[in-house]
């Protein structure tokens, strides 16, 4: 089958070649696919990128039904990690850096929801007075993705931290963290206890005035940056959360 045309969100062939091997088998009884699965990548990278609807798809991609189903199916599947976890370590060996990261950092961003998110998935964060959820992510010293976790906005950064942390605990060798001061406190002790790692606090150095690059917790808040230059992903629009997190895995793998 001919390609279509292109768009800017679409892999490229090398980048292609690393991801088919990890999407799961076709099983259709022996019968092929109608649509090339490359089709079906290439079109949620499209809804990640613009923010588009699953309905306001070009009609030169696989119909938006058969997409979200795949979407869906694979999230199931675990792909996402899958491939996140591939692309991870092919950059990290490309830095010179171990395959596996040993030390990590975590941090949290609050977006606004859209009318689509329930009640009860959302929440205020009188810090930020943003009306949404939460983003707590933990990334590698590199600022690459290792897990995410979406919950209400109103949820404190110490508590959002602890599943987080879990997945990172239970996904890698990491067990060093670093943190702001926002995830000190108890935290610190039930890192220590359950998980066997140590988060440690950065802060800021005294009377520091307006925006400065801190050390060691650039790369994350940098990540943060990256996923939120995705349209889908400038505000939370998904009724699920776990949705919302298969949304920034995809955005962090392209």
């Amino acid at each position: 089958m001919a390609r279509r045309k292109g768009y800017p969100s679409d892999l490229t062939d090398q980048q292609w070649e690393l991801v088919e091997p990890l999407l799961p088998a076709v099983n259709t009884g022996g019968r092929p696919e109608k649509h090339p699965r490359r089709a079906i990548v290439d079109a949620i990278f499209y809804v990640v990128r613009t923010g588009c609807s699953w309905r306001q798809l070009p009609s030169d991609f696989p119909p938006r039904q058969t997409v979200y189903r795949y979407f869906t199916g694979w999230e199931n599947a675990k792909v996402t990690e899958k491939i996140l976890a591939a692309v991870r370590t092919q950059l990290r060996v490309q830095e010179g850096r171990h395959p596996e990261p040993s030390a990590g950092l975590v941090d949290s961003q609050t977006v606004k929801a859209a009318d689509t998110v329930g009640a009860e998935s959302r929440g205020y964060d009188a810090g930020k007075k943003i009306n949404g959820r939460k983003r707590c992510i933990v990334t590698d010293t590199l600022g690459l993705l290792i897990t995410v976790v979406v919950c209400a906005a109103s949820r404190h950064d110490r508590d959002g931290a602890k599943p987080v942390l879990l997945q990172a605990y239970l996904a890698t060798p990491v067990r060093f963290v670093f943190a702001d001061a926002a995830f000190a406190g108890r935290l610190l002790d039930w890192a220590t206890s359950v998980l066997r790692t140590t988060i440690h606090i950065v802060r800021k150095p005294a009377g520091q005035r307006g925006f400065a690059v801190i050390p060691r917790r650039w790369a994350v808040e940098r990540t943060l940056g990256w996923l939120t230059a995705h349209r889908r992903l400038a505000r939370d629009y998904e009724r699920d959360p776990a949705i919302s997190e298969a949304m920034i895995r995809w955005a962090a793998i392209g």
